[in-house]
């Protein structure tokens, strides 16, 4: 298992917005082999931001980077600067293999 998340500091005050472009977006993630799951984190606050994470969840780093290859995740992410905005910075890529205990 393959879990893949972006971090994004959002600028306070406009958490509303920033949810509502990801409640609207047209995801795609469905339609790739591998897909187990996507849910929307909302973490802490700052001084001038609040914390977010996307957060995939896939049956392997392949399938994940397939997603990152396909027409699927290329149609997924067309305009995603309109909304750079709401963010500080650039969001934070981190992924995790599952450890076998």
């Amino acid at each position: 298992m393959f879990i893949a998340m972006n971090r994004f500091r959002v600028v306070k005050g406009r958490e509303a917005d920033f949810e509502q472009v990801w409640r609207s977006r047209e995801s795609k993630l469905a339609e790739m082999p591998g897909f187990r799951s996507f849910h929307l984190l909302r973490g802490s606050e700052g001084d001038d931001h609040t914390l977010f994470a996307s957060h995939t969840v896939w049956d392997s780093h392949a399938d994940f980077d397939a997603w990152t290859r396909s027409e699927q995740f290329r149609a997924a992410h067309r305009g995603a600067g309109q909304s750079a905005q709401l963010y500080l910075g650039h969001p934070q890529f981190e992924g995790f293999a599952m450890v076998d205990l």
